[in-house]
């Protein structure tokens, strides 16, 4: 059991997390890493606006952050993963018993504080979705040291590790060049998917000795505000996503492009996969089902145009969902030969 203390009420029994070993598996072992994450509530009501009590039907409750997602697409998609979880306070036992009702694989990493909420309110008379995001706890750098110590007991050689989602407050935004850096004599191949401060710092030029993630993912609208200009189309882009290969940033850039699909370049190629057209029911989870059936693809030892490929379907086929339900195999399957492979 996790001794409890101020701020750390999480109480698991013991089992043995360590990593599987690849040969056990018909995949390499994916380690997924949620710094930041939330008790998401879902939850609708007629019209949302100022003044009056809005009455909200039962609210849907999902373990949330980024990682955590991509584990559970993951599992959908009939893989496996280790979710390394920073959980805290009452909320953080909820996610937690959460993840254990879903057959996720969980390793708790104590923090003081309480674990944050997120809502999101749907408006039926317009189909707006509406979504309320609080912060979370803040790290000193004896939660960062023993993130890092934790990562390195807990990896195999040639495992996944995907490092997705916000980082909380007080985290040192050069926090994923540090992972990669601590797991690189382990031969772990790291994807990132990052905002803020922390993208920014991996996106300028890297420090001497750095070491770099295999893959960085972020959204259109974040390649725009790096490039400080509009990327207009799936070309430019491109051109950017390769500077930032060129520069060292990454091995491999992804870059959402929203209905429009996902390029990628990795020094060697420029790829678009073009989404299927279907009806949007929730932009949720969408860059997390990709992310999880990308890396899963990979895990499995397919090439970074397969991953590409399978992670479009599966974000696609996540926007066919309601709320945080992420997306399902059987979309998945279906979509897979809709999606579009094409260089740019």
């Amino acid at each position: 059991m996790i001794p409890e203390g101020p701020g750390r009420r999480i109480v698991r029994e013991q089992k043995d997390h360590s990593m599987p070993a690849p040969a056990q598996y018909p995949q390499s072992p994916i380690l997924t890493i949620t710094l930041n994450p939330a008790l998401d509530l879902c939850s609708e009501t007629d019209h949302v606006r100022a003044g009056p009590k809005l009455r909200c039907t039962a609210p849907r409750r999902d373990p949330g952050g980024g990682g955590i997602n991509v584990s559970r697409a993951i599992r959908f998609l009939g893989g496996d993963s280790l979710a390394l979880v920073a959980l805290g306070g009452t909320t953080g036992m909820a996610v937690q018993q959460l993840m254990d009702a879903e057959g996720l694989r969980v390793h708790c990493l104590p923090i003081p504080g309480e674990t944050r909420q997120s809502l999101s309110i749907t408006e039926t008379g317009t189909g707006a979705q509406f979504r309320f995001v609080l912060p979370g706890p803040g790290w000193s750098s004896m939660e960062m040291d023993a993130l890092i110590a934790t990562c390195v007991d807990l990896i195999q050689p040639g495992s996944f590790v995907v490092l997705s989602g916000s980082l909380p407050p007080g985290v040192r935004p050069n926090l994923p060049n540090t992972i990669c850096s601590a797991l690189s004599m382990s031969g772990a191949r790291v994807v990132v998917d990052t905002s803020g401060a922390a993208l920014q710092t991996l996106a300028r030029a890297p420090r001497r000795g750095a070491t770099p993630p295999m893959v960085l993912r972020f959204d259109h609208q974040e390649a725009g505000e790096l490039a400080d200009q509009s990327l207009d189309s799936p070309a430019a882009t491109a051109d950017f996503a390769e500077d930032l290969v060129q520069r060292g940033a990454a091995q491999v850039v992804m870059i959402a492009r929203g209905a429009e699909g996902n390029v990628l370049a990795d020094g060697t190629k420029r790829l678009l996969c073009r989404p299927a057209p279907v009806p949007v029911r929730s932009m949720v989870g969408a860059g997390d089902s990709f992310v999880g059936a990308a890396v899963l693809r990979l895990a499995q030892g397919g090439t970074m145009a397969e991953a590409l490929h399978r992670g479009t379907a599966a974000a696609t086929a996540a926007v066919m969902t309601d709320a945080t339900e992420l997306c399902r195999p059987e979309d998945v399957e279906r979509l897979l030969p809709h999606c579009r492979m094409e260089p740019v």
